[in-house]
């Protein structure tokens, strides 16, 4: 199935010179959502992940849907303040300021076996930071997958040495 037939374009969102890959008619075609679920699913099969890592938002859509799949547990990296138990923490940089994730310090454990999913790479520092937040548990990430991948920002760099699935390239 071509899942990029299903990405739409939108120019000058969130601001003006920025071109938008929207998502949500992926998600709203059964077909193409089950098709991109599977394929994660596939290719994570042959890591035997233990768990799969989502990253606040666009990322929870897919990664719980890949976990229920996979029939192993989920868990959330969130925004600082939005979980509601003891949490552990990763700062990372932006290109004009900085940000951080958070995870319940009791979702991983050493032994875990990883795949963290997120809708979009970019330029990586998000997943980069998700990946010393998931490894600060003692966990090991067997897998890196987005949806969409933006190659041209060159985010694949700073995961050079992970297993890296991306299923539609810009």
């Amino acid at each position: 199935m071509d899942l990029k037939s299903f990405i739409r374009d939108i120019p000058d969102f969130p601001k003006p010179g920025i071109l938008f890959y929207d998502i949500t008619p992926l998600l709203n075609s059964p077909e193409a959502f089950r098709e991109t679920v599977e394929c994660f699913a596939k290719e994570a099969q042959d890591l035997h992940p233990t768990k799969v890592v989502g990253i606040e938002a666009r990322g929870f859509l897919f990664s719980a849907a890949v976990a229920y799949r996979l029939g192993i547990g989920f868990t959330p990296v969130r925004k600082p303040g939005k979980l509601p138990y003891e949490t552990i923490r990763e700062n990372y940089l932006l290109e004009y300021g900085s940000d951080s994730l958070e995870m319940h310090k009791d979702a991983l454990c050493a032994g875990d076996r990883v795949i963290l999913v997120d809708d979009l790479l970019a330029t990586g520092g998000t997943m980069e930071a998700a990946i010393r937040l998931v490894e600060k548990t003692g966990a090991k990430v067997v897998g890196v997958f987005f949806v969409v991948e933006l190659g041209f920002l060159n985010g694949r760099e700073k995961l050079r040495d992970r297993n890296v699935l991306s299923l539609i390239t810009y």
